[in-house]
């Protein structure tokens, strides 16, 4: 399986991803930076946190008008994995991969600590290693991570099981207590916490390394299912 992590200019949390699927799961991974034009040898894409272009605009603003974005949403229509992670949810909503939008915290702070979230939905690629109502211990560092959608929109995600982690004690104001959530497809994530830096004890928590171990379990049962087809 191959993993692609884009980098922006501004992409501070890249090393991070690539040393997580590294040490979570051992599989090819490489850096792709934002001006590529072909993802074809990848299965699953990973939007990194940081502040691309500065966050100039608006955040993921500009970053979602990148070349590669345009290869992003193939990949996805195609039904191959992509994550965005604080930043890299910002970037997906912002080019329409993901539903809603993320605002500047209630608190008009950053907040840079540990949170506490719950496992809504475990039918996903992202989540099929974690229990339901799972609590796990994933942390954020962002400024602009209050996830707001209209009510039709948010009758959608409830209605579609789009809700995929929420919060235990809202750090940011987002609706819903959100932390993560889905398209239809299941196949594109987007969460605000960080799970590449919750991959060892040694950081705090490794409740994130199931993020990476689930991807690859959902790749290697639609691989095995298309052999036996």
């Amino acid at each position: 399986m191959n993993f692609a992590v884009l980098v922006f200019p501004g992409s501070n949390c890249d090393i991070d991803c690539y040393k997580a699927v590294e040490q979570t799961v051992g599989q090819p991974v490489d850096y792709v930076w934002h001006t590529a034009t072909d993802l074809s040898k990848y299965d699953c894409i990973l939007i990194p946190g940081g502040f691309s272009y500065g966050d100039y605009l608006r955040s993921g603003a500009i970053a979602r008008f990148a070349p590669v974005m345009a290869e992003v949403a193939k990949a996805a229509a195609a039904g191959k994995y992509v994550m965005g992670i604080c930043n890299g949810f910002q970037v997906l909503t912002e080019a329409g991969l993901l539903p809603g939008a993320l605002r500047r915290n209630m608190s008009l702070k950053f907040r840079c600590h540990s949170t506490i979230l719950r496992v809504e939905n475990n039918k996903t690629a992202f989540t099929n290693q974690y229990e339901v109502g799972e609590m796990i211990d994933i942390p954020i560092a962002h400024g602009e991570g209050n996830y707001y959608c209209d009510e039709a929109t948010l009758e959608q995600l409830k209605k579609n099981d789009q809700i995929i982690f929420r919060y235990s004690d809202n750090p940011n104001g987002s609706m819903e207590d959100i932390a993560g959530i889905c398209n239809e497809q299941g196949n594109v994530l987007g969460l605000m916490p960080h799970p590449e830096r919750a991959v060892n004890q040694l950081l705090g928590s490794e409740d994130g390394k199931k993020m990476f171990t689930s991807i690859l379990n959902a790749w290697r049962e639609q691989h095995d299912a298309a052999s036996i087809g």
